[in-house]
Formats: C-alpha cells, structure tokens, sequence
C-alpha cells in the first residue's frame, strides 16, 4: 500500500459516506406518513417512490463497478457527493410524486456510488481480514439508520417540517467531503483489478448463485425496515423506537463480527442469519405491544449480518470477481429490494382493503394489514434457510477453490 495513502481517513471517510446513505433509508421511512398526507400517495405510489432509492443504486453499482479498475474510488466517492447534494436539494423542494420519484432515485444513485467506492476500497485497503472489516464499516449502515430515526423521532414531534428532516443529512454529507478533500486513494493494489479476470469471475455459477442470494436477503432486510410505519405502526410500539433500536443491535453485532466469522465461516453465518431472521419476522406478524420491541430484536440478530457478510463472502470465495464482483453483489441486492418495493406496497394496500371488506376499520384494519405483509416477507428468509444450509455444507470444497484461485492469481 503506498504510504502516502491515510487509510484510517479514508476509512473514517467512507463510514460517514455510509452514514448519509443509511439516514436516507431512515428518515425517507419515518416521513412516509407526511408524504402520503401531503401529495395524496397511496401506498402502491409510495413504492415506487420507495423503489427509485433501491434502482439508483444498482445502476451506480454497475457503473461503478465496470470503471472501478480504470478509475479507482476517488472518483466514485466525489460522484456520490455530488449526487446526494443534488438528491437531497431535489427532495426538499420537490413538488409531487414525479419530483419525488426523480429526487429520490439521485439519492439512491448516490448511495450506491458510495458502495461501489467503498466496498473494494476497504477489500483493497485490509486485504488480510476482509469480511471483519467490511463488518466494521457496515456498522455505520444501521448506525447512520439510528441517528436518523431518532432525530424523527425527536424531530417530528416539535413540529420540525419533513423537508428539514431531509436537510440534516446535508451535514455529513459536506463531513465526508472535506474528508476526502486532497486524499490519496489506492487503485486496486490487493484485488484483482482487470476486467477481463473480474468477468471470468462473476461468469461462475457460485457467484450467479451469491448474486441470487443477495436479491433475498436485501428484501428481508429492507422489506421490513422501510416500512416500518406503515407496517407496524399499529402495533403497539413506536415504529422509530423500533427502527432505532434494531439497528442499534446491528451495528453492535456487526462491530463483533470478526470472532463469529472466523467460528462459524461466512457461509455459517449466513445459514444461522437466515434462520434467526425468518423466526423474527414470523413473531412480528403475530405480536403486538411490548413484545413487539422483543420480536424486533430477535430479527434485528438475523438480518445483522446479511449485507457485509454477502459482500465478504464474495471478496474471499470468488475472489477474480474483484470491484467489479463486490459492486454486482451490492447492485444484485438493493435492485432486488426495489422490484419488491411497490409489490410490498401493494400488500398493504391490498391487506387493509381485506381487513376493511370483513368489517374492520382505522387502526384495527392497518394492524391487519402490516401483519399480513410480515408473514409473506418471512417467506425469503425461509427460501434462504435453505440456499445458505447448501452453502454451508459446500464450504470446504468451495473454499479449496478460493485458495486454488488466489494462487493463481499470485502469479500473474
């Protein structure tokens, strides 16, 4: 690594980077509400407002992904400063749902620059302990989730309007920028950094199955947490409390990841991910009151790790996959999340219309409906319980491989 590279700045650079893209998803979920009230959007509609964050990002992703090798990150991370300004700006003084739905889509471009940048960056930066820092970066996801959920939380009762809400991510977002401000960036010193190497190694069946995986995943994930009050707001709890405090435990568990990647191997923590995730979402659709908090926290330990330990997994299985690997993974998982956004909504929509047509109303109708859409989100984890349970028991043939790979290209 060329010493003139600061790689605790750009590290500390790439978090806060992380931290805007995750207030994004936080407090877009916490004013979904005021959107609705004040541009008249259905649920369906909100969806696809919802959706435009989660398509931005696999097109950047893939971008990113293909100039990653000729441009390097710096690049990339000044691309996700400009665009989460414009998509912020854009936001606020948005107009209707067509402003929103072209806003939010530069937001989600901008958040996956910010992946497309970082994820190798950090793989290339601690090439010896990949999927351990990845997991400390990715702390920052579900801890950027917490800072924005409570400040509307605290926000939102003093009256403080959904257009400011959106205004203090303008905060880190100039943070991040000083910090990359004159920083020398590696280019590709420990991953492989050809393209015509990276496609031979996203063109496996292992990382088509990953990429597959990762579409899931992202939806358990997101699927829940993005709607968070329009899914349980109803339900006893404090849906910003609850969005807090599951985050929270992400970013606690992901901090500690190192000693249960290196106990159980990536592929063994995805298997148990997905089975304690699957447990969750089926104890939130039949719980309410305070032991929704309860039900939270048990999917709050499932979903925890899915996102870098994908990532990870890929960086150290798959490894001529390289920037352009780790960026379609990413991609794979919030496009996923985003053709499954307006569908969510339509669940709910549709589970309130059933709970409505047998004679129940308000409140009763939305709990109704929330815990609905719940059970069939708990069908991904489940499908999961079983793609990751093959991927465990794979392990020692597909790591044999890794290492195989990681030879060979020690020698080019």
């Amino acid at each position: 690594m060329n010493k003139g590279i600061n790689k605790s700045r750009l590290f500390l650079a790439s978090c806060v980077a992380l931290i805007v893209t995750s207030m994004t998803f936080a407090i877009r979920a916490g004013i979904l509400g005021d959107l609705s009230t004040e541009f008249g959007l259905t649920d369906s509609q909100l969806g696809w407002v919802n959706s435009m964050a989660f398509y931005g990002f696999p097109i950047a992703m893939l971008i990113g992904g293909a100039i990653y090798n000729q441009v390097g990150p710096k690049i990339l991370m000044w691309v996700a400063f400009i665009s989460h300004l414009l998509g912020l700006i854009l936001t606020m003084t948005a107009g209707g749902f067509w402003g929103l739905i072209i806003s939010t889509f530069f937001i989600g471009f901008a958040n996956g620059s910010v992946e497309a940048a970082c994820n190798p960056l950090i793989a290339d930066m601690y090439s010896k302990d990949q999927t351990s820092m990845l997991n400390k970066f990715h702390v920052w996801f579900p801890g950027g989730i917490v800072i924005g959920s409570l400040l509307t939380y605290f926000l939102v009762p003093m009256g403080v309007s959904w257009q400011l809400l959106i205004a203090t991510m303008l905060i880190p977002t100039v943070i991040y920028g000083i910090m990359i401000l004159g920083q020398e960036f590696p280019k590709a010193e420990n991953i492989v950094g050809d393209t015509k190497t990276n496609l031979g190694g996203i063109l496996t069946p292992l990382f088509l199955f990953i990429a597959l995986c990762m579409t899931v995943t992202a939806t358990t994930e997101f699927g829940a947490t993005q709607w968070v009050d329009r899914i349980l707001g109803n339900a006893g709890a404090h849906p910003m409390i609850l969005l807090a405090m599951t985050a929270g435990l992400m970013a606690t568990g992901r901090f500690f990841a190192g000693p249960l990647v290196h106990r159980f191997n990536s592929a063994g923590v995805l298997f148990i991910s997905a089975i304690v995730s699957c447990i969750g979402l089926y104890l939130l659709s039949t719980v309410t009151g305070p032991m929704v908090y309860v039900a939270a926290a048990v999917f709050a330990l499932g979903i925890c790790y899915f996102w870098p330990t994908m990532i990870g997994y890929t960086a150290e299985n798959i490894p001529k996959s390289g920037a352009f690997g780790l960026s379609l993974v990413g991609g794979a998982g919030m496009l996923g999340a985003g053709l499954w956004n307006p569908i969510i909504g339509g669940w709910i929509d549709k589970g309130r219309a059933a709970a409505q047509a047998a004679g129940v109303e308000g409140d009763a109708a939305d709990l109704i409906a929330g815990q609905t859409t719940l059970q069939n989100l708990a069908i991904f984890p489940a499908i999961l319980i079983v793609a990751f349970g093959a991927l465990y028991f794979m392990r020692k043939k597909i790591m044999k491989k890794a290492a195989e790979e990681k030879a060979e290209l020690a020698k080019l």
